[in-house]
């Protein structure tokens, strides 16, 4: 008796793609860490309730129970962060011992005279305020936010990404924030923070989670992040005075960075990639310098406002 002949049974699914793993470059494997979403080699896949987990991650998780709830740990250092902050902080003691930002204001001769960024005295050849002000803050309230915010998102990517990358993202993010800031904004103006270089790290982090959506901890992070962003994105629009210009240019230059830090292929393909853009996006800091400065040289004014913000430093 021959039965009837029932619908096509669809094709199987495709393989997962072969990647290598990334504590054993050399192992090929076609499983990630439930988690953190690294590949990872069968000797490195320790099972979990769901799939297979990497043993940071399983450290971790063993930490935290081991601490109790709601305590962050680390397995990778934060070295670069406490630094960093250490030394925004250093820098703000320095602000008040000669007479800078106070709690509520700022004063703009000390800032000048520290380093703050400012249009024409770049352009006159003070390239180096692009990379000092970012270290420099214009009163209690912002040194408190942006301490905060650096240490929260800090920590979360120098982990992420390891330091040395981290680093590179951080410097890069805060100079193109300058230089965006530079190139786009007020040449009367006098600018501090390290709020661009924050916006880059916090790119950085919308890029890590962007390529673990598939994972629950990634898209929660991206949902918490997409909220944060259009809170700073309505505060930068709504209030005076906060230069969204390098928040904006620091943000897309970490998101950038972030997305080519981990790169693509192999061990050796992604570190290609990741110098490759780390590459790409100091030709843009360079092109941007370059650009603005001929257009400011060439101002009537220049000269005269090059004298009266030399004599403001003084």
């Amino acid at each position: 008796m021959d039965l009837p002949e029932g619908p096509p049974l669809p094709p199987p699914p495709p393989l997962p793609e072969i990647e290598h793993c990334y504590r054993h470059p050399a192992e090929p494997t076609r499983v990630r860490c439930v988690r953190c979403g690294r590949p990872i080699c069968p000797a490195c896949m320790i099972p979990a309730p769901v799939g297979h987990q990497c043993p940071e991650c399983v450290e971790r998780a063993r930490r935290e129970f081991l601490l109790g709830p709601g305590r962050r740990i680390a397995v990778r250092s934060v070295t670069a962060t406490r630094v960093l902050l250490a030394a925004i902080v250093a820098v703000f003691v320095v602000e008040l011992a000669v007479g800078g930002p106070t709690a509520l204001g700022d004063g703009e001769r000390a800032l000048l005279r520290l380093g703050a960024l400012q249009p024409f005295l770049i352009a006159d050849g003070q390239v180096y305020r692009l990379l000092t002000a970012m270290f420099l803050h214009a009163g209690l309230f912002h040194i408190l936010f942006n301490g905060w915010a650096l240490w929260v998102f800090g920590t979360m990517v120098e982990r992420d990404y390891g330091t040395a990358r981290f680093l590179a993202i951080f410097f890069l993010a805060g100079l193109l924030a300058s230089a965006t800031s530079y190139a786009f904004g007020s040449p009367a103006a006098i600018g501090v923070g390290a709020s661009g270089a924050i916006f880059g790290i916090f790119g950085a982090f919308v890029a890590y989670n962007y390529r673990r959506r598939h994972l629950a901890l990634g898209a929660a992070n991206l949902r918490w992040a997409t909220t944060l962003l259009l809170l700073n994105l309505l505060l930068a629009f709504s209030i005076p005075g906060i230069d969204w210009r390098a928040h904006l240019g620091g943000f897309l230059a970490g998101l950038v960075a972030g997305a080519v830090a981990e790169g693509w292929g192999t061990r050796r393909q992604r570190t290609v990639v990741a110098v490759l853009g780390f590459l790409g996006l100091a030709v843009v800091l360079v092109a941007l310098v370059v650009w603005r400065t001929g257009e400011l040289r060439a101002m009537p004014e220049f000269e005269p406002a090059v004298r009266y913000f030399q004599a403001l430093a003084r």
